[in-house]
This record gives C-alpha cells, structure tokens and sequence, in this order.
C-alpha cells in the first residue's frame, strides 16, 4: 500500500458583479472572487492537493488560464476532472481537511453544504472531509478584506 499527502493553496482577491462560489457553494456576500474560472479558491486548492501526490501535476498545468475551455468554468466541473485523474492513476482520496482564511463573510453556516456537495465529487464520506473557517486577526490582504485564501492536504492512498 502506498499512501501519499498533498497539500494545495489558492487566493484570489475580491471584485464586484461576481458571485462568491466557495467549495462549490454560492455564498450570499457583496463581493465575489477574481478569476479565470469562477475563482472558487476552496477548491482550487483541493484540486492541487490531490493533483500532486497522484500525478506530480497542478491545477495550472491540468487547466491552464489562457485555455478558453475554462473561462468562468464552474469549479465542481475541473474537481471532477481531477478525481478522474487521480483514479485513474490508482489511487483513492482517504480524506481531505481545508481551512478558509478571510475576515468575511463568516463561512460556518454554509460548512455543511460545502462538504455534501465535495463528498458527492471526491467520492468520499461527509465525515472525511473537514472545512474551518480562520481570520488573520486582521493583519495581511485577507485581513484588509481584499480576497480569499484556502488551504488543502489531502490523503490519497493506492492499494
């Protein structure tokens, strides 16, 4: 058996006239998130976490931003890309643990359905997958209020 962790990382920094996608969950704030895709920073770093113990790659070189194919994609999609990829390579994710760094908005009410809707994707149990909430006491862009940062590691194991 071989078992194998991978740690991801995303930001991205607020904007107007975008929704807030957060672990594929809309969140009802006034800014949403910068980016290619629909800036789902959650998980884009679950898809580094699991890309790169499995298949060495990142979710840069998997889905490019200068790719057409994924301008304003919905994040749920490129998750269930990378599992497929990650399964094909023999492996299985055991469990994931995330944490959400932002002064706001507050992400505890929405926990639940963010890890509901990424067990249906990653294929595994509710219970396997941890998401908390943490602020930077103010301090750094995201304690200024100007984005969202995520980190991921994930547990994959092949048999």
């Amino acid at each position: 058996m071989k078992i194998k962790t991978g740690i991801g990382f995303d930001v991205h920094r607020f904007c107007e006239g975008r929704k807030l996608i957060l672990g594929g969950v809309e969140i009802p704030y006034k800014y949403g998130l910068l980016g290619y895709s629909d800036a789902d920073v959650l998980i884009h770093a679950i898809i580094d976490s699991i890309l790169s113990p499995a298949c060495g790659l990142d979710i840069g070189k998997v889905f490019p931003d200068n790719d057409k194919r994924y301008k304003d994609i919905d994040s749920k999609v490129l998750l269930e890309h990378a599992v497929n990829m990650v399964t094909e390579k023999g492996f299985y994710i055991s469990n994931v643990d995330c944490t959400v760094i932002a002064e706001a908005p507050k992400i505890s009410p929405f926990i639940d359905r963010m890890r509901e809707t990424l067990s249906a994707i990653l294929k595994i149990e509710y219970n396997d997958i941890t998401i908390k909430g943490t602020t930077t006491e103010k301090l750094g862009f995201t304690g200024r209020g100007e984005g969202v940062a995520a980190l991921a590691v994930s547990t994959l194991i092949k048999e």
